[in-house]
């Protein structure tokens, strides 16, 4: 078990005496969706790599900037990048973010991410409500992690994603006029894109979607009981599912062209929070 309280102490604190105020909600920024940082007040930015210890974001379209921003009468904590599994980052470096968030007093996560869709019906462009993660890769290394000590904690039941923020973020999308698909994240580590075999079976599953972060942010948070909701954009289809090669610049791409309609749909669940 890490003692990530410890661990990342006296990054918090060099975080906590320059913040300008106790944000009310958190934002993780998915791949290729960053710039909705540029849309908002930001009151106090701090660049990542002037923080003790905190990994370097090594992806393309993930910064490494902390914002502490306010839009309407909402005070956030806005990460514009994330730390994932395939860049070799430990479980207790993956969840930094949600920890930071959680330590500096956030009652709110919203996580956004890039994601291939598995679900026959969605094309690149489309947004999705997470609902559910099938997170059986994860699972174990998590409680290990966390530390659970016993059976009647491990088998705890917990509300993720939070059936509060989800029904905020349905209703943002019909104020905005925004289709909004919704469906299961099937968590895979990477660092490759999943094989069609690999696919075949997560759809088996019920999964809908595919991405190789999130979930542990998610899960980590929830327990911390901090309230979660999850937007998925479907950057490309999963691997199978169309004749086409899949590549980190399509993520990027597809991306760059739904950001006005993410913005607005962010926007306003955070109004609606």
């Amino acid at each position: 078990m890490v003692d990530i309280n410890a661990k990342y102490e006296k990054l918090v604190l060099s975080i906590e005496k320059i913040a300008p105020f106790t944000p009310q909600i958190g934002l993780v920024l998915g791949s290729g969706l960053g710039d909705f940082a540029k849309n908002i007040n930001i009151i106090k930015s701090i660049e990542t790599s002037s923080l003790p210890g905190y990994p370097k974001s090594t992806v393309e379209g993930h910064r490494g900037f902390i914002h502490f921003a306010e839009y309407k009468d909402k005070k956030l904590l806005l990460f514009q990048g994330r730390i994932h599994f395939y860049e070799g980052y430990s479980l207790s470096k993956c969840v930094l973010p949600a920890h930071i968030i959680y330590k500096l007093g956030c009652k709110y996560l919203i996580l956004t991410n890039a994601a291939g869709g598995i679900n026959p019906e969605f094309e690149p462009g489309d947004l999705m409500l997470i609902t559910s993660f099938n997170a059986i890769l994860l699972k174990k290394e998590l409680a290990d992690f966390i530390g659970i000590p016993t059976s009647e904690e491990k088998n705890r039941s917990y509300d993720l994603p939070s059936k509060q923020v989800n029904e905020k973020i349905r209703h943002a999308a019909l104020e905005e006029k925004i289709f909004l698909r919704e469906g299961v994240y099937f968590f895979s580590k990477g660092p490759s894109y999943e094989t069609p075999a690999e696919i075949k079976m997560a759809a088996r599953s019920g999964a809908d979607a595919v991405g190789m972060s999130t979930v542990h942010e998610a899960i980590y948070a929830a327990i911390k009981e901090i309230k979660v909701g999850v937007i998925s954009c479907i950057t490309n289809h999963a691997a199978g599912i169309k004749s086409v090669k899949l590549s980190h610049q399509d993520v990027i791409d597809t991306a760059e062209k739904v950001k006005t309609k993410f913005e607005r749909l962010i926007k306003r669940s955070i109004q609606e929070l």
